[in-house]
């Protein structure tokens, strides 16, 4: 009966030592809403630090065409997009298959996910995997992604998303990475 309760335990400890994490991430640089022109988007800051504190691999999509530069013109493009149900070609690709766990980020866009970032999550199969929605936003939280991202992925296990200021992000006050940390405690990642 020990050696048994010994190879389950090993089997246990191994499958968690396994386990993988990836944090996908879409954010764009340039001119943004309350924090002028950028070179770091808001949403990569975010996703740096979840990458950091939970020894997550990164992945950054991309889309094919950059989206303009000036604020105005990006979100007329976004608009049109998410009218349209768009699904802009994307540069590269990183599949998940080989992940427990997704730390999945984006800019709150019209109360959605750029629509660039359907088009990474329709290429691949979720089934099975936990994801962790985090997003940007200048007012709008969440917007209806938690609902978008349930529709989109019904194979799949949606947590609690978090949502922050992208002011605030992109200054990355002590105060966002402690809000960071706590969402991360609350899922199970941190101690």
């Amino acid at each position: 009966m020990r050696v048994l309760l010994g190879i389950l335990l090993a089997l246990l400890f191994v499958r968690a030592a396994d386990a993988k994490s990836l944090v996908v991430v879409f954010s764009r640089a340039d001119e943004n809403y309350q924090v002028g022109n950028i070179s770091e988007g808001n949403t990569m800051k975010l996703a740096k630090v979840i990458a950091e504190k939970t020894g997550s691999d990164l992945f950054e999509i991309k889309p094919y065409e950059k989206y303009p530069a000036d604020y105005k013109k990006c979100t007329e493009v976004a608009q049109e997009e998410l009218r349209i149900n768009a699904r802009p070609a994307i540069l590269e690709d990183k599949s998940p298959e080989e992940y427990d766990t997704i730390f999945l980020g984006y800019p709150i866009w019209w109360g959605e996910m750029p629509m660039c970032v359907y088009t990474y999550l329709e290429r691949h199969d979720f089934n099975g995997k936990k994801i962790y929605p985090f997003a940007t936003h200048e007012g709008s939280g969440m917007g209806r992604t938690e609902s978008s991202l349930k529709l989109a992925l019904p194979g799949a296990e949606i947590h609690r998303g978090i949502a922050v200021r992208g002011s605030e992000a992109q200054n990355l006050t002590s105060r966002t990475v402690k809000s960071l940390e706590s969402w991360l405690k609350s899922a199970g990642f941190l101690d």
